[in-house]
């Protein structure tokens, strides 16, 4: 099969979230996806089948399991068939396990259309502030768990403990968040139990993190910034029901896969 990996929400080279997409005639096993997604070893590799003109089935698996929404997969697997597939494609459709999701592009931005989810509030445990080793003001809950900090400088330099994330249970993801100084709102985003100490960029946890500071701030548009060693932009927007996720991607290689 034809590979590819592209960086996600990318600021210049050697940033955003590196993502595997593979292109298929159908899919085999999940057996065999998933075996190609750990030797692969990126935190998601995209599996894509076409189904019509600028329309394709899309899953996501990481090393260890398949998920049911992944941003920065999506937007890579955007950024290749428009680029490389289907070049005259200015708008793509997916069929995913998060229902239709849609990209479109407008010069070097691709912009995800995305389900809102908006986190419920939670109650705050000792693990919950020993595990990312700082005062956690709030918690929310949905897929993952959502920690509101007391500013972006916080954020920036925890050192959470893996081991004691792993006692967080119920949750895909920790992420930790704050208002911003550089950005409307940062965060960064902890997965131990999908074998991720720390992804890069994520963009489906912006699925919960832009109606949550949608309502703070009383934006509707904003900047987010995920604050990895990495690093990486993202250009969002709360349209009620749904989330408008715009990044840049870059390619990093090109090959084929034989199995």
């Amino acid at each position: 099969m034809k590979y590819y990996v592209a960086d996600a929400f990318v600021d210049g080279p050697f940033t955003g979230n590196p993502a595997g997409v593979c292109i298929m005639d159908s899919y085999p096993d999940d057996a065999v996806l998933q075996n190609i997604a750990c030797e692969n070893n990126l935190s998601e590799t995209a599996f894509l089948v076409k189904t019509g003109d600028a329309a394709y089935n899309l899953r996501w698996f990481t090393t260890v399991s398949e998920v049911d929404l992944c941003g920065h997969a999506t937007l890579a697997s955007s950024f290749v068939i428009m680029n490389y597939l289907e070049p005259e494609a200015q708008a793509l459709t997916f069929a995913s396990q998060s229902g239709i999701l849609r990209c479109k592009r407008s010069g070097e931005l691709y912009a995800l259309d995305f389900p809102s989810r908006m986190p419920v509030p939670a109650e705050i445990t000792p693990i919950m502030e020993e595990a990312v080793g700082a005062k956690v003001l709030e918690a929310h809950k949905s897929r993952d768990l959502v920690l509101l900090l007391d500013s972006e400088e916080t954020v920036r330099n925890l050192n959470p403990s893996m081991e004691l994330l792993l006692q967080i249970k119920g949750f895909l993801g920790v992420c930790v968040t704050a208002k911003g100084d550089t950005a409307d709102f940062v965060s960064r985003f902890f997965t131990p139990a999908e074998g991720i100490p720390e992804d890069p960029v994520t963009g489906s946890a912006h699925s919960n993190l832009i109606p949550f500071w949608a309502k703070r701030l009383n934006k509707a548009e904003m900047t987010a910034r995920q604050l990895s060693r990495r690093g990486g932009w993202l250009y969002v927007k709360d349209m009620g029901e749904r989330v408008e996720i715009e990044g840049r991607a870059r390619l990093y290689l090109s090959g084929e896969i034989f199995y």
